[in-house]
């Protein structure tokens, strides 16, 4: 294909993003220095953002047979940076920001292991082929090892980062079986191939439909479903916080995205037994993480367990994959990962600077009130808005997708549903009562006073309250949304 200048520009926030990760890497191999690393990251970051607006321009774009640049490519690699971007934000007041206080190893890297996994999940968001998904789900996963085994002298965190990269494996290997099954059917790797070879015979293969269950086995994994999803509270415990961020909304929202553009490129394989598959899964995912997180009193798991029940609610809009669906998952997403980063925000915040184990234990927040009412009121925010609760930007994620299972007429999901919500009411409450309750004489973990002052704190007030806004006024979202749309070429 000849390479043109409007593939350059569709290209432009993926290749800005990769000459940022290299200039970091030069940079620390010159001289360390924690700040600069840190500047380079967020303003390479708040550059591929801008260029978003060249790419939409160029779009819908296919720049070869991996990648196709369309607005659903460029709505997600948007909601993506902004993920990263709060992220390093948040890193940066966690690793200490002097040499004698805080992580006592080499911070740098955690920012270089951050933007080239931004690559993958880039890169995962735009693929139109099996091969482009491959290539961007391992430059994705490879370097979450790494940040989930970063404090390395933590057994948790070791611990972490091998369940997850040993678990991982064998969803890759999964994957990987899936694809040559379905090249052995549909001789094509490409998702418009694929949906064009399974919409040729009434009933797809037995070859095809094996072929796709494994595929789902190994995206499964990443998106910890149950009952694929052992890794996913030690791995949430064991990381850094920002890692374990990272982890719950931009490498969760990159493995979704490119989920729902292989079901809508290829319907037929959203059908039949397949669909039986995915049912269960997502009614499995919503009571087995609602029901256990009811049991934990660590806050990082507990927000483990409420990632996979969240998951198993967005599985309804994927098993419908018609009318408001492909809205739907957009608006979800994006309250998703507002209240995630939130939350996880919080914990970094109060495990800051570094020292040995972040404040993950609930009782470590009892009383956290009368000691810090700010971070307490967002703390609480979050809360309720992964609850569903009206006036909060959760609430209109889960109404969208109890709007498109009525208008599918998935009754048994939208029980499950109902069940669930229910059931995360009780739990999330429970933190919320726990910052209120008098404040016990021991402890370990708090936020520094002048939190709100600094680049991480000012950063989590934005993002609780746009958290609030979308929950009274959610229109500018839902017309973006509306606009997101998947270019199909057969």
């Amino acid at each position: 294909m000849e390479f043109t200048l409007q593939h350059l520009l569709a290209l432009l926030p993926l290749l800005v993003t990769g000459a940022t990760a290299i200039v970091v890497m030069l940079t620390i191999a010159w001289r360390r220095n924690h700040e600069l690393t840190f500047v380079l990251s967020v303003g390479g970051l708040n550059l591929a953002l801008l260029a978003l607006i060249p790419a939409a321009q160029v779009a819908p774009l296919a720049v070869s047979e991996l990648l196709r640049i369309d607005s659903f490519a460029c709505f997600y690699m948007g909601l993506i940076l902004i993920c990263s971007l709060a992220c390093v934000t948040l890193a940066h007041a966690y690793l200490g920001a002097e040499s004698d206080a805080g992580y006592p190893g080499n911070r740098e890297e955690f920012y270089l292991l951050m933007l080239l996994a931004t690559c993958g999940a880039m890169v995962l968001v735009s693929a139109q082929h099996l091969a482009g998904l491959f290539i961007g789900l391992e430059l994705l996963s490879v370097p979450v090892y790494g940040l989930v085994a970063y404090a390395f002298f933590n057994k948790r965190s070791l611990e972490a980062g091998i369940k997850y990269m040993v678990l991982s494996a064998a969803g890759s290997a999964f994957l990987l079986f899936g694809m040559a099954l379905l090249y052995a059917d549909a001789g094509s790797l490409s998702f418009a191939g694929i949906g064009a070879a399974l919409l040729r015979t009434d009933l797809p293969s037995v070859l095809a439909q094996l072929g796709m269950g494994m595929l789902l086995i190994g995206l499964a994994f990443k998106l910890s479903l149950a009952p694929f999803h052992l890794w996913t509270p030690d791995v949430y415990e064991g990381a850094p916080a920002p890692a374990s961020a990272f982890l719950a909304t931009a490498s969760k929202v990159a493995v979704f995205a490119v989920l729902l553009r292989l079901f809508q490129l290829s319907p037929a394989a959203n059908s039949g037994l397949l669909n039986d598959v995915l049912a269960v899964i997502a009614v499995a995912s919503i009571l087995i993480g609602n029901l256990l997180a009811l049991v934990q009193n660590n806050l990082k798991r507990l927000l483990g367990y409420s990632s996979i029940a969240h998951f198993g609610y967005l599985l309804i809009a994927l098993i419908a994959s018609q009318g408001l669906a492909q809205e739907t998952v957009g608006v979800y997403l994006v309250t998703y990962v507002l209240t995630t980063l939130g939350a996880f925000g919080v914990i970094t915040l109060m495990s800051t600077p570094y020292n040995g184990r972040d404040c993950d234990a609930l009782y470590e927040y009892r009383g956290l009130f009368w000691r810090r009412p700010y971070l307490t009121a967002v703390l609480t925010l979050m809360m309720l808005s992964l609850a569903g609760i009206p006036l909060t930007a959760g609430f209109i994620g889960k109404f969208y997708v109890l709007a498109v299972g009525v208008q599918s007429q998935q009754w048994w999901l939208l029980g499950a549903l109902i069940i669930g919500s229910a059931i995360g009411v009780f739990y999330y409450l429970r933190v919320v009562v726990t910052l209120f309750l008098i404040a016990p004489n021991l402890r370990r973990h708090d936020a520094p006073r002048n939190w709100g002052q600094r680049a991480g704190g000012l950063m989590l007030l934005g993002i609780a309250l746009l958290a609030f806004l979308l929950g009274v006024y959610p229109q500018p979202l839902l017309e973006i949304a509306q606009q997101v749309g998947l270019a199909v070429a057969y």
